[in-house]
């Protein structure tokens, strides 16, 4: 039995171009180096960085990225207008490889409402400025956009125009995210097939997420003959966006046997790559966003839990730890069941059976009856009263915070060391509330346990909502994730830390007396 080759599918990155585009995402020049360096790390072939002409910020950005960022393609992206290509041209002059991609519009709505120009017009401009480029970089991309509107053999004849120019990569591109992904496929395969030297240039695709099709137009592109697909990360862009770089590719990765393509992509670096662009453009992931988003590999029914917890694949068909997730499947509700919070408890060190299991779980549902969920900081509190001794290392006491106008705020906060019994009080400032608080809490924390993130989100509306908290922190190269909820989101920022806290250290003993016991 002869097994296939997969194709190598180029990963085309324009975040930072059309995913800045979205209302609200802008990024300043010295966050785009730091996120395309990040993109590189990534694995991506190709980085847009930016439209030089658009503004002399972006092509500062596309400047520098092009003279710091190595190991990957990087694109000037421009109108059909010389003074567009000057400017890419100019913008690209250091990146050891560069492209030059220029579009202008293909469909008859464009043309007549947009351009106002004809057809021969529009032709005659698109040759003329391929050719032009091509003087510049012997990688030349062409747009044809809304291409997915536009007549078959108009599109046949502009593709032919700007190959004969010494275009070497034609996109066509679904501009407004209209195309179903059997028409977006034929429209690949009939250029392919009918545009003359199709055979000697690579085709792309890029798609808008109007209908929620942007993944699967993609997918049906690379079934028409496509070997690069346009992504950016988290899907962000222009209205609903374009085809998410981590949903393509994982979907490229989990059904690759099926579709026959590959990927360079470095799958360890995808969560943090998409919270780095989350958090830089204030974009927030939606909580059941596929691959990336809060819930993607979190299970709160008892049936998911059990069937999860005795075989992973039972529910899940890609391993979160493979992308850089940290493991945290089981999140404790009211459809949980005793098996779920047993196996959590025993993360912490602690083996619940027979009536202290009980006690524990009837208090469990009560608390996750009032509420959505049940977290880490209130769990162990539970825990403790249902077996009678303390099983946390470290408890947070009072919590005071100085806020106003100045530049820095200040905390003070009493830390108890549960073993000991030891209690201290510790003081800290910090940019806001929530980092002086942090800071303070770290004071008192004698291990070594780094700070690593956080997430906040809001439990309700109105005067009786509460604050979620999740803190992330890692010791000892592995990260901890600790939980939990209270009116104040400063309070729930603190509790969560040292729930974080107790997590890695809890964690760190149960290791140390199960080599103990071998």
């Amino acid at each position: 039995m002869i097994i296939p080759v997969k194709k190598r599918i180029q990963i085309f990155d324009t975040t930072l171009r059309d995913g800045e585009q979205a209302p609200g995402a802008s990024l300043t020049p010295e966050q785009k180096i730091v996120l395309a360096k990040k993109l590189a790390a990534l694995g991506v072939d190709v980085l847009e960085p930016g439209f030089p002409v658009s503004s002399p910020g972006d092509f500062a950005a596309v400047e520098t990225i092009s003279r710091l960022v190595h190991g990957v393609e990087i694109c000037g992206f421009a109108r059909a207008v010389k003074g567009d290509i000057d400017a890419a041209v100019r913008a690209t002059r250091d990146a050891e490889r560069r492209r030059i991609h220029l579009f202008i519009s293909s469909s008859d709505i464009h043309l007549r409402h947009q351009l106002r120009k004809s057809r021969p017009e529009v032709v005659a401009a698109a040759r003329e400025m391929t050719a032009y480029a091509k003087q510049f970089s012997d990688a030349v991309e062409f747009t044809a956009m809304d291409a997915a509107r536009t007549g078959i053999d108009d599109l046949i004849e502009m593709v032919e125009a700007v190959i004969e120019e010494g275009a070497t990569i034609i996109n066509l591109p679904d501009t407004v995210g209209y195309a179903l992904p059997q028409e977006y496929g034929e429209m690949f395969r009939r250029v392919r097939a009918g545009a003359r030297g199709a055979d000697r240039v690579a085709f792309s695709a890029h798609c808008h997420n109007d209908l929620g099709l942007a993944v699967a137009n993609s997918l049906a592109a690379i079934g028409g003959g496509a070997t690069q697909i346009e992504v950016t990360v988290n899907g962000v862009g222009e209205r609903t966006g374009n085809c998410a770089l981590e949903e393509l590719v994982m979907a490229l990765e989990t059904r690759g046997d099926a579709l026959n393509a590959k990927t360079g992509i470095a799958l360890e670096q995808l969560y943090e790559t998409s919270r780095m662009i989350s958090g830089a453009m204030h974009f927030p992931i939606a909580y059941n966003k596929p691959v990336v988003g809060r819930n993607a590999f979190q299970h709160e029914s008892g049936i998911h839990q059990d069937g999860l917890l005795k075989d992973r694949s039972n529910y899940e068909i890609m391993d979160p730890e493979r992308l850089g997730i940290p493991r945290s499947m089981i999140v404790l509700g009211k459809h949980s069941g005793r098996h779920a919070l047993k196996d959590r408890a025993a993360k912490y060190g602690i083996a619940l059976e027979g009536q202290e299991l009980d006690a524990l779980y009837d208090a469990f549902k009560v608390a996750a009856d009032r509420q959505k969920t049940v977290s880490d900081d209130e769990l162990l509190r539970m825990v403790s009263s249902a077996t009678g001794q303390g099983v946390q290392v470290y408890e947070l006491g009072d919590v005071q915070v100085l806020a106003g106008s100045a530049p820095h705020r200040v905390a003070a906060v009493s830390v108890r060391h549960l073993s000991s019994g030891r209690e201290a009080s510790y003081t800290s400032t910090g940019s806001g509330p929530l980092e002086a608080v942090i800071s303070a809490i770290a004071q008192g924390i004698a291990e070594e346990i780094a700070f690593a993130g956080l997430e906040l989100h809001s439990l309700g509306s109105g005067e009786d909502a509460q604050a979620e908290a999740a803190v992330m922190v890692e010791r000892g190269g592995r990260p901890f994730r600790g939980t939990a909820v209270h009116r104040d989101i400063v309070m729930a920022a603190g509790l969560a830390y040292i729930a974080a806290c107790n997590s890695a250290l809890l964690s760190s003993e149960e290791e140390e007396n199960a080599a103990a016991a071998q």
